[in-house]
Order: C-alpha cells, then sequence, then structure tokens
C-alpha cells in the first residue's frame, strides 16, 4: 500500500519513538536520526572529491569536476554540488544543462578555485567557468574564484586593435533562468569577472569582487541581453567599470553596490554592432564609488551602424567619494588611441533621471551631458545635485551638448547655461 508522504513520516517517526521507548534509548536522537535518513533519501550530494578531485592547486582537476557535474546534472530531486574547502586548479570547465529531473540545483562553492593560465586552452571571449542552460541555479557558500589574470594582462591588446582576442571571463552565466548567485568571490580575472549572457530572473548579492585598478576590461559585473536582473549589497573593486550594462537588457535593478576603485557604474558602451537590442527600465540605487574614474556613466559609440535606444533609466541616491566625472553622458564614446567621429551616434537616450546625487568631484566639470548631434537626448531630468570639488576650491562646472534638460532643486554645480 502506497501512503502520502506526510504519513509515511510519520509512521517512520512513531515507530523510531515507539522503539525507543522500549530500549530506553534517547528519543531525541532517534528522531534526528530518522530525519537524518529522509533527508539522504531525497537529496543527493556530489562532492569534486568522491570524483578524484586532489584539491593541491597543482594537479589539473577538470575531469573530476566535470564527472561530477554530470552525475549531478543526471541526477533527480535536490541536488549539491559540492566543492569542499581546498585549493584546486581546474579550467576552462562548461557546466552544462538542461538537467531535466533536478528540482533545486545548488553549487556550494567552498573552495579556492584557480585558473590555468594557458591562454590557448581558451577561445576569445570564452568562460573560465561556464554555467549554461539550466533552470533553477544556486551558486554559494563563500568560496573564491581566482581568475589569475596578471600573467595575461599583457596580452590584452584591445586598445590597439578593434578586432583583438578577447580574454577570458571568470564566470559566464549563459541562457540561464531563475539564477541565484550569492557570497563568492571572484578575483583577479584576465577579462570581465561575472557576464550575464541571455539571462532571464538573475539575483545577485554579497559579491566581493576584486582585480588591481590597472587591470585592461576586468568589468566586475557585465549583462548583456537579459531580463528581470537584481545585483545588490556587493563591493566591486577593479580596474573598468564595476557594472556594465551592454545591449538588450531590460529591468535591471542595481542596489547598494560599493565601487571602487574601477571606471565607475556604466551603460554601454552601445551602438558598436549592427542590431543591438535595446535598453529598458534600469534602476540604480543606493550606491556609493570612491575614487573611480566616472562616476554613473552612458555611453555610446559614434558612427554607429544602425540604431538603438536606451530609455527609462534612474539613478537615485548616489554618493560620490573623490569621483572623476560624477555624471556623464558621452555619445562619442571610443577608448581607442585613434577614432573616426565622421558621423554621429545613432543610440537615442530618453526619459533619464539622477536624483539626489551627491558627494565630490576629482574634476572640475562634475556633471557633463553631451549627447549626439544626430539625435538629440530627450527628457533627460537631474533633481538634487549637490557635488563640490574635491581640493575645496570653488564649485565644479556643468557642460552640455545638443540637450535641454530639466533642473529641479538643488544644483551644484549649476546647470548648463
Amino acid at each position: 500500500m502506497n501512503f502520502p508522504f506526510h504519513t509515511t513520516l510519520f509512521l517512520l517517526l512513531s515507530s523510531s519513538c515507539f522503539s525507543s521507548v522500549l530500549s530506553g534509548e534517547n528519543l531525541e536522537a532517534d528522531v534526528s536520526e530518522s530525519l537524518l535518513r529522509y533527508r539522504t533519501k531525497s537529496s543527493h550530494v556530489f562532492s569534486v572529491r568522491s570524483f578524484g578531485a586532489r584539491a593541491n592547486g597543482l594537479t589539473d582537476d577538470s575531469n573530476a569536476f566535470l564527472a561530477a557535474w554530470r552525475m549531478a546534472c543526471g541526477s533527480a530531486g535536490l541536488v549539491t554540488f559540492l566543492i569542499p574547502k581546498g585549493t584546486y586548479l581546474v579550467g576552462p570547465v562548461k557546466f552544462s544543462g538542461p538537467c531535466k529531473n533536478v528540482s533545486s540545483l545548488t553549487v556550494k562553492m567552498k573552495g579556492y578555485l584557480k585558473a590555468s593560465t594557458d591562454l590557448s586552452k581558451y577561445g576569445s571571449g570564452a568562460g573560465w567557468i561556464e554555467f549554461r542552460w539550466m533552470e533553477g541555479l544556486t551558486l554559494t557558500g563563500g568560496g573564491t574564484f581566482d581568475g589569475q589574470g596578471a600573467e595575461a594582462w599583457p596580452f590584452n591588446n584591445c586598445l590597439d586593435d578593434y578586432n583583438c582576442k578577447l580574454l577570458p571571463t571568470n564566470l559566464k552565466f549563459v541562457a540561464m533562468n531563475n539564477t541565484v548567485v550569492q557570497h563568492i568571490t571572484s578575483l583577479d580575472s584576465k577579462f570581465f569577472h561575472l557576464a550575464l549572457v541571455q539571462c532571464k530572473r538573475f539575483r545577485g548579492s554579497k559579491l566581493m569582487i576584486s582585480a588591481p585598478a590597472n587591470s585592461p576590461n576586468t568589468d566586475g559585473i557585465h549583462i548583456d541581453r537579459s531580463y528581470n536582473v537584481h545585483l545588490s549589497q556587493s563591493r566591486i573593486q577593479t580596474g573598468d567599470d564595476c557594472i556594465s550594462i551592454g545591449q538588450g537588457n531590460s529591468q535591471v535593478t542595481v542596489s547598494s553596490i560599493n565601487c571602487g576603485p574601477g571606471h565607475g557604474i556604466s551603460v554601454g558602451s552601445l551602438g558598436r554592432y549592427r542590431n543591438e537590442g535595446d535598453v529598458n527600465g534600469l534602476v540604480v540605487k543606493n550606491c556609493s564609488l570612491t575614487g573611480t574614474t566616472n562616476g554613473i556613466r552612458i555611453k555610446t559609440w559614434p558612427n554607429s551602424p544602425g540604431s538603438s535606444s536606451a530609455t527609462n533609466m534612474t539613478f537615485e541616491n548616489i554618493t560620490m567619494n573623490n569621483v572623476s566625472n560624477p555624471i556623464i553622458i558621452d555619445q562619442s564614446y571610443c577608448p581607442f588611441r585613434s577614432c573616426s567621429l565622421k558621423a554621429p551616434s545613432l543610440v537615442k537616450l530618453s526619459d533619464i533621471y539622477f536624483k539626489n546625487i551627491r558627494g565630490t568631484s576629482s574634476s572640475k566639470v562634475a556633471v557633463a551631458l553631451e549627447c549626439s548631434k544626430g539625435i538629440p537626448c530627450q527628457n533627460v531630468n537631474l533633481e538634487n545635485v549637490h557635488l563640490n570639488l574635491s581640493s575645496g576650491e570653488n564649485h565644479p562646472s556643468s557642460t552640455c551638448k545638443y540637450v535641454r534638460a530639466r533642473y529641479i532643486g538643488t544644483q551644484v554645480p549649476p546647470p548648463c547655461a
């Protein structure tokens, strides 16, 4: 006869309790043991150590990781993919789904992972650790992903070569749905630290991201063609944008991020490629930026091969501490040493709100709204902006091109003439 789950568990516990009374053993211990036996049957833990990972930091443990993953992804019910404490040399590694019978998959990352420094192992733009095509993944555990980027950064030639080979990203999430990433550290990525591509409903929090201020293209978190993304309560120190919002994103919320050193929190760059998707519904709030080369920045390329738009964006309650360019719209963005500005940007910027932006600017121009001559910015609003010069000198200034901004409340620096 088949009993419902709650009936089965009741009979199991009742039998355990009755036996305990007859034998005089501790009742509480038997109940705990019975619950443990049930949980063991309903959940599955796959440790990389059980599949041959040496965890000595010298032996390549990639095969052990992949073997453990295949078993975890092919299992059913509640599944934990465990990386115990220890130092592991791995990569590149792709953890792919779908994991059809898994109701919940948790990657409990307690170890210290070191990336291979052999660049011949990676393709251009690839991830060192990739998670792909999965539903309901949780990555947590307090572990560290060390990209060992210092040996790779000298090979980054993207300032000179428009078609440069991209170095690998530390953690890449591709076509993931309902993903939670929390309590992890990313160190010294060769390129971006975290990249989201075509993800839906992604939650990232309590992340520690760190690379030197002079490390090239080490964006903290880059988002591309994703929907419903929430990033919060994280510390990002890097050599490029702390967070970069690329093309095709909608409903992205960034809150309680401490950024610096780095290049600030950026929308873009947009307009470099043909057929880019629009950006819509961005909220950046309650963030602090310290010593960054930019604050809140929107950047689009000139000579756009196609048209797109970025609209409905709010930047609110942002603290700037000794930040260059605290508020900047740059529609002539080009990071290369030589650039052509023959044609204006075709990215339309509209419905942009800067609210309660305060702190200090290390540059004399604290607010720069430099829009496209081809498609001027529309409905740009500044409300209660108060930015003093870090040096203690007179107030900073503003510059504007091809925009008529709307000003409300305090305005330091004063609005453009």
